[in-house]
């Protein structure tokens, strides 16, 4: 590389990113972003430039979405009904204006699906849901700041964009609704935050953005405030505001997030404006498949969220959905969070409107059925002999298979006080039982954050006091934010308390953080690579398999898809290091004591390479 280009490499890292930021500057960050988006408000009205619809992505093959019983007006609201999320730091008409990071004019632009595809994110076509053509999991989000009121016209994330899964095998590409997604967040940022940077150095590059984001009102004033604007976006550190970055983190990389952690970073560091609150993210996790768990007791890896209403705002407040806290505009706790939204289309979805128990079979999403006609027949002899090792080794912690009797008839199945319905009480297994990567479960437990005492959090829930502020315990703190913002929006929209309890999942604001993690159902487990909570083990074949034939390090980021070991083959552009805390591939061995394992973590006997077989060729069934 030449002075020149380091030079100019450096010029823009400093500009997308900003020096590291001062716990005043946290304030200018949010004040920047709201000047910004105010001028797309008063632009709203304006003709902007689209994604390139000649550039969508597809994989090879004619994508197909796996039946999991949804009609397809459900699947498109899901996808891209806005949650009140502005995650992407820009004013929407910017982000759509906004051409990639590379120096040839001749450059796409930065939303064209085709380029967004690569990292990770699933092209969708253009509907009433999705008027800018953006991929999947991405919503428009316009209203009025809380805080001051200017108008906001932003784009940000649903449930969709990490809760939607992608595999592709031998030229066909097959999508699943409420599975992972393999998306990599830090990349996307990176080159959105070096995207931006170039267009403020680029004078040719600015023209060409200003034609493009003012549209009928570019002229000489217009574009002056618009790169004012501008400026002040890239002086406030764009790309720490995307990437949540602390110099201690773990890099997630693709298919990967520190979700609680960077809900409580942004919620309590960005939100509220105490740089202090910022932690690590330190405790990656593999995203979720949500299939069934609006019927769970309990929700995250480790058990910690018991309300399903509570789980999904503060989902949305962690992708930056915009809460006033001391604002003059509304009153506290006020938000841009449409609460009727969290609850249909998204968790009524998810649940159906048929509990369960009633027909024994889940309503609602359900489970992916292995595509026989894709990814090769089941050998029904040898799933008949992974059924009895699954009966003997698994189901003491994952309970029976779904489709058997003996699954409703579980004792797991309880009746909380208030609720209609019979919900799935999970078994939760000590990490020190289990041995997996404690990483998400400690971090949870031992986390505190600073709360302004004017904000009048309850006493008890006070550990102590540092100033103006009182330090709480993370998760109980989290919980009643949450709580106060939904209650908010229920106060201002006058909804009964009878509807109230409904969109709660009548169940109570319950928080807690064992050292443990919940062991669900393995139905669609074959749909959910990578695994353990971190995706630090690549396939079943892996999870079942000693020590030594774990991959210690592979790589994340293709979607090609192993039908004989059941998961991502090797590839993409992230590697997973595997020795790295809160990366482990340890636990849930199936094992002898040995020096390697110390006898951690070990859940049954070794598995011979015929029964591993045969435990693959079983869980397809289900």
């Amino acid at each position: 590389m030449s002075r020149g280009n380091f030079t100019s490499s450096r010029l823009l890292s400093g500009i997308a990113f900003g020096r590291r930021p001062s716990a005043s500057s946290v304030t200018l960050r949010a004040s920047a972003l709201a000047a910004a988006l105010a001028l797309a408000g008063s632009l709203a009205g304006q003709s902007w430039a689209q994604p390139s619809a000649a550039g969508t992505a597809r994989a090879p093959g004619s994508p197909m979405w796996l039946d999991q019983n949804w009609t397809e007006e459900q699947r498109r609201r899901y996808h891209h009904q806005s949650q009140g999320t502005l995650t992407i730091p820009i004013p929407a008409p910017w982000f759509l204006a906004l051409q990639q990071p590379d120096p040839l004019p001749s450059a796409g632009l930065f939303s064209d699906p085709a380029y967004l595809d690569r990292y990770g994110f699933i092209p969708s076509p253009r509907d009433q849901y999705n008027p800018d053509g953006l991929p999947v999991g991405f919503a428009r989000t316009r209203g009025s700041d809380p805080r001051d009121g200017r108008a906001i016209d932003g784009i940000g994330f649903t449930c969709a964009a990490c809760h939607t899964g992608r595999i592709e095998y031998q030229g066909s590409s097959m999508l699943v609704d409420g599975g992972p997604a393999m998306i990599d967040l830090k990349g996307f940022g990176t080159k959105l935050a070096l995207a931006l940077g170039e267009t403020y150095l680029s004078p040719t590059r600015f023209r060409r953005f200003a034609r493009r984001a003012l549209g009928a009102n570019d002229n000489g004033q217009t574009r002056a405030v618009l790169r004012s604007q501008m400026k002040r976006v890239l002086d406030a550190g764009i790309g720490e505001l995307l990437q949540n970055r602390h110099d201690s983190s773990v890099t997630e990389g693709f298919g990967r997030l520190d979700a609680l952690n960077r809900i409580g970073n942004t919620v309590f560091g960005e939100g509220m404006g105490i740089r202090a609150n910022n932690a690590a993210t330190s405790a990656p996790v593999a995203f979720p498949h949500i299939w069934d768990t609006h019927w769970f007791t309990w929700v995250q890896y480790n058990s910690s969220i018991e309300q399903p209403m509570v789980r999904n705002a503060g989902e949305a407040m962690g992708v930056n959905a915009v809460v006033n806290y001391d604002g003059p505009a509304s009153p506290r706790y006020t938000s841009t969070i449409p609460m009727n939204h969290l609850y249909d289309p998204i968790e009524r979805s998810l649940a159906g409107d048929t509990a369960p128990h009633s027909g024994t079979r889940f309503t609602g999403l359900t489970s992916p059925q292995w595509p026989e006609n894709v990814l090769g027949r089941i050998d029904r002899t040898l799933a008949a002999q992974g059924a009895e090792l699954y009966r003997d080794r698994c189901q003491g912690c994952h309970l029976p298979a779904p489709g058997t009797d003996a699954f409703w008839t579980s004792n797991r199945w309880v009746q909380p006080t208030g609720s209609p319905n019979r919900l799935l009480n999970l078994p939760e297994i000590p990490i020190t039982t289990v041995g997996t990567d404690p990483a998400q479960a400690q971090g949870l437990k031992d986390r505190t954050v600073q709360i302004p005492l004017s904000l009048g959090m309850p006493r008890e829930m006070l550990i102590r006091t540092e100033g103006q502020n009182g330090v709480y315990s993370f998760g109980p703190a989290l919980g009643e934010v949450v709580e106060r913002v939904v209650y908010r929006w229920y106060d201002a929209n006058n909804i009964p308390e009878e509807q109230r309890a409904r969109m709660n999942g009548f169940r109570e604001n319950g928080i807690q953080a064992p050292l443990a993690y919940k062991a669900r159902p393995l139905n669609g487990i074959w749909a959910t690579p990578p695994f353990l909570h971190n995706g630090s083990v690549p396939t079943i074949w892996s999870l079942l398999s000693p020590y030594a034939e774990r991959p210690a390090r592979f790589r994340l980021g293709a979607r090609q898809y192993d039908p004989v070991r059941l998961g991502y083959a090797n590839g993409g552009d992230f590697q997973l290091d595997t020795s790295k805390a809160g990366n482990r591939n340890t636990g849930h061995l199936f094992d002898t004591a040995t020096t390697a394992n110390g006898g951690v973590g070990i859940i049954g006997r070794p598995l011979s390479e015929q029964e591993r077989r045969a435990v693959i060729e079983f869980l397809k069934t289900i």
